[in-house]
């Protein structure tokens, strides 16, 4: 007789869930259990996405209704590799599946770029999603231009954010804190750097036109940016959405800049950030660029021509990175764990029994949320079809290992806790006039959403 599989599914976010659906709908018998480090499931849906992004956030009920699968349960506050090993966890699974994302900020080799007002975008992203391990105070007082480093979609969250006014963002989920951070910034202009053309930006059409929608920003393109060459120009007749990204900064690149108390966020292409130069308080006071030209096949090389723009403080939005996982072989150049089509890799290059990866932390932090999906799909179907050689748990008991974490007196959530603090962030929006209001603290939020 096969026993039932039992799997373990680290991160409970879009990857993790994905997983942990198509596990269920492809074997009516396997169980999940899902653990995620945070008190709240949904990763980067809750912390990684703008408060402004309702339509995002959406994704949140077709996730809910994953997780109502009564062979899916949710265990929150539980670190992986530190509450509890993963040694510990094979006793009682007979595969884990890794889907820990990446919410760190990838790292940008240039003099200067760790000068005070220096920033890195996923810190400012954590800022004013009130992500509880990360700082919950900013300071945008201290700059009226800033630099943006990056053409992506975070790098657009980063700028539109820096500039709203904190009353637009009322209607959010932003709490108190943050709307004070906000409404006493100084920020007047946001450049954002693209060391390649605009055929090569990474902007999705839908994100790139939200940064025009406030009546109190202005997007302005300077139209020396906007080059393409042969690559160019194959890559807009193949790729529509590329197209519409273009049509709509060619529209802007026509702008002329209007008088009035809106802030201004300038797209350049073509500049290439080398150098951030510290002002007489030894803070950021310039970022240095360097003038590209495009070779025809998309890619680019320095002309020598060097501009230094004068700003106060630099956000970079390079890319996120994952971290490594105790007890696992970690890839450290590109910040993923070792893995052949989602099957976990040893050391040696082979493949560590049980042990599998799903979303960034198994192909890097590329792509949007729904890529996620055909992703999971392919660590699951190997999963699968590894089950029959796969080393069983000893303990099966479905109660053991969440017995253990109580053992170790640690205050652990579930999924009923979240609909809980789900409900009382609402409640407590609503008396506000929000749409939310967010528990910050993990102690706020175990309090309300521990297991009972």
């Amino acid at each position: 007789m096969t026993l039932p599989l039992r799997v373990a599914v680290v991160g409970a976010g879009p990857a993790g869930i994905y997983a942990s659906d198509i596990l269920t709908k492809n074997d009516p018998d396997v169980t999940v259990d899902i653990y995620d480090r945070m008190p709240t499931p949904y990763g980067l849906i809750r912390y990684g996405v703008a408060p402004d992004h309702p339509r995002i956030k959406q994704i949140i009920v077709a996730l809910h209704r994953v997780m109502d699968e009564p062979r899916i349960t949710f265990t929150g506050n539980v670190h992986v590799g530190v509450d509890v090993k993963l040694d510990e966890l094979r006793q009682f699974y007979d595969a884990v599946i890794f889907a820990t994302g990446a919410e760190r900020d990838r790292s940008l080799p240039v003099p200067g770029i760790d000068l005070p007002r220096s920033y890195g975008g996923a810190d400012f992203v954590a800022f004013y999603d009130s992500h509880p391990d990360r700082p919950q105070t900013w300071d945008l007082s201290n700059a009226q231009s800033v630099a943006v480093i990056g053409v992506g979609n975070v790098a657009l969250d980063v700028a539109r954010m820096l500039a709203r006014t904190a009353d637009e963002l009322l209607y959010t989920e932003i709490p108190d804190h943050v709307h004070h951070v906000l409404a006493n910034s100084a920020v007047t202009d946001i450049h954002m750097f693209a060391r390649r053309g605009p055929a090569q930006a990474k902007f999705t059409p839908v994100e790139l036109r939200e940064l025009d929608h406030s009546p109190n920003v202005q997007v302005l393109v300077p139209p020396e940016g906007m080059e393409f060459d042969e690559a160019s120009e194959r890559e807009l007749t193949h790729h529509k959405s590329l197209r519409m990204v273009v049509d709509v900064l060619s529209g802007w690149a026509m702008r002329d800049p209007e008088p009035g108390p809106h802030r201004r966020i300038h797209i350049h292409f073509l500049e290439n950030p080398v150098e951030v130069l510290a002002a007489a308080d030894g803070g950021v006071g310039a970022i240095r660029t360097e003038r590209q030209e495009l070779l025809g096949d998309g890619t680019v090389q320095g002309t020598g021509e060097f501009t230094e723009w004068p700003v106060q403080s630099v956000y970079r939005c390079v890319g996120y990175r994952s971290e490594a996982i105790d007890e696992l072989p970690f890839d450290q150049r590109n910040h993923v764990l070792p893995n052949t089509a989602g099957r976990v890799l040893d050391l040696d290059g082979n493949p560590l029994p049980g042990v599998y990866a799903t979303g960034w932390v198994k192909r890097g932090p590329v792509g949007l949320i729904g890529h996620t999906k055909s992703d999971a799909a392919e660590t699951v179907a190997n999963l699968l079809a590894d089950a029959d050689s796969l080393p069983k748990a000893p303990n099966r008991d479905r109660d053991a290992a969440r017995a253990l974490l109580f053992d170790k007196g640690l205050p652990i959530t579930d999924f009923d806790g979240w609909d809980r603090l789900d409900e009382h962030e609402r409640n407590v929006g609503s008396a506000a006039g929000r749409e939310r209001m967010k528990v910050i603290s993990r102690l706020g939020m175990t309090e309300v959403a521990a297991v009972r």
